[in-house]
């Protein structure tokens, strides 16, 4: 992990802005605005969206920066990676960044990793996500569980065994993508654009990747609105993890899921006597603690309110274990389709 000053850098590098989208015609308009605000020059970027199927009739008035709009060429049980590959392959420029239709950018978003690459020689860049603030006790859940999957994004860095990314904000040179054959290997899960190709240049190359740990290039995007959304979300997430080459990431997740599968345990044996209180409270206060060091640590750098502490910790639990039992029987809904696992 590589903790970023500001730098006196001129602007030297190339992007290729990558967003794949389906049925984005709210949201869009408001990530674009947010690229044309960029403080870089406009000679020095694309955007490539990719239109993956949408029912939707997009319209992008724009003359102040390189636009593009093509048609997804799907080949894969994966959309957005298919999404990602037909990018590519149109894309002009060394270095491609990828985004969500969803998300907003910062002012310093692209100089931020201009920064980075003329500082470090590296291939493949990962930097932070957050979510847009919102009230209610969805969104405060969303917020804690995402800090949570952040924190340990960046910790997996900063102990040099990286195996997790989010690919709403996901840099990497063209030329390693293609060394690294792309998403071969990985093109029947639907998800996984990220860490996928995130654990294949780990294997590859590991030096030659790092985290962004500048707060100018974190991008924000938002919750979901409803709890079954939230759950095939998750879902669709979790549904990579059986996938991941990363020995070290399935130990995560197997930890994390016998973890939450232990506190259950726990406490249905408490309630039934079969435990004695104190070994009961001594365990789940552990797992309280633990994970109230890395949810502060993680809102510390992203500079996010945490509400609901106490009761999201008592609910996370039962919800993080339904959805990693759900993911490895059940199909999901992502974009109005329907994927197995």
């Amino acid at each position: 992990m590589t903790k970023q000053k500001h730098s006196v850098f001129s602007p030297k590098t190339n992007f290729s802005i990558v967003v794949p989208f389906r049925n984005e015609a709210e949201n869009l308009p408001k990530l674009l605005h947010s690229i044309s605000l960029l403080n870089y020059p406009k000679t020095l970027f694309e955007v490539i969206l990719v239109d993956d199927d949408s029912e939707e009739e997009l319209l992008i008035m724009n003359d102040e920066f390189e636009i593009q709009i093509v048609k997804n060429k799907r080949k894969s049980n994966s959309p957005k990676k298919d999404a990602i590959e037909t990018a590519i392959k149109t894309a002009k420029h060394d270095w491609i960044i990828t985004t969500d239709a969803d998300c907003l950018v910062q002012k310093n978003w692209l100089s931020s990793f201009d920064n980075l690459i003329q500082e470090k020689e590296l291939k493949m860049i990962a930097a932070g996500v957050c979510y847009l603030p919102k009230k209610g006790f969805l969104h405060d859940f969303q917020t804690l569980d995402f800090l949570s999957l952040q924190g340990a994004t960046i910790g997996s860095f900063g102990i040099n065994k990286p195996f997790m990314c989010n690919g709403a904000n996901f840099a990497y040179r063209k030329d390693f993508f293609i060394d690294l054959h792309g998403f071969d290997g990985n093109t029947t899960i639907a998800s996984g654009d990220d860490v996928f190709l995130l654990q294949n240049g780990v294997q590859h190359d590991a030096k030659s990747i790092g985290f962004l740990y500048n707060r100018d290039s974190i991008v924000a995007t938002q919750t979901v609105t409803s709890w079954h959304e939230l759950f095939m979300q998750r879902v669709r997430w979790a549904a990579k993890s059986t996938g991941y080459s990363s020995l070290f990431g399935k130990g995560i997740a197997l930890l994390i899921f016998f973890t939450n599968l232990l506190w259950i345990i726990t406490a249905v044996l408490w309630l039934f006597d079969y435990l004695e209180q104190n070994y009961f409270m001594l365990f789940i206060s552990s797992k309280f603690l633990i994970d109230l060091i890395l949810i502060m640590q993680a809102s510390k750098y992203f500079q996010t309110k945490t509400n609901w502490i106490l009761l999201g910790s008592l609910f996370y639990p039962f919800f993080s274990t339904s959805v990693a039992l759900y993911s490895l029987f059940g199909s999901y809904n992502w974009k109005g389709r329907r994927f197995k696992k």
